[in-house]
């Protein structure tokens, strides 16, 4: 089995196979390929290898997406997003680096530029009020 890229299959450590299907949360380290259906969230520091034949949905936080499947969710990669030939992405990504080759597929939005990693993070919405009981003094002036 041969991976595009400066990949080796030697060098991934976990296998979704093409005949299997997997629902829920998967963590890794290392590098990790799936090759069937995959429906949940996906998290790791490392690299993600969609191969030709899957079909993953999923929320999905990784190093490096490397795509030649299809690819449905939110994704944020903190180093790159390539999409190969035969990958197709829908959905909306944050990395810093996206490559598309020809004939790939994006249907999304897509945040990328330096400091993206922190564009991930919940913002917390600022407070209208104070809690019950505390007046605030500017309503006082305006009343």
């Amino acid at each position: 089995m041969k991976l595009k890229g400066d990949t080796k299959s030697g060098d991934v450590e976990a296998i979704l196979g093409e005949n299997t299907s997997f629902e829920g949360k998967m963590g890794f380290e290392g590098m990790a390929r799936l090759d069937g259906k995959f429906d949940g969230e996906i998290f790791s520091g490392d690299i993600l290898i969609i191969g030709e034949t899957a079909a993953v949905n999923a929320e999905i936080n990784v190093s490096s997406l490397l795509i030649d499947g299809k690819v449905s969710g939110n994704i944020s990669a903190t180093a790159k997003i390539e999409i190969h030939s035969t990958g197709k992405l829908y959905g909306n990504i944050i990395t810093p680096t996206l490559v598309i080759e020809e004939g790939g597929l994006f249907d999304g939005t897509c945040k990328m530029g330096k400091g993206v990693e922190g564009a991930a993070k919940k913002i917390t919405p600022i407070k209208e009020k104070e809690p019950a009981g505390k007046e605030e003094p500017a309503e006082e002036v305006l009343n």
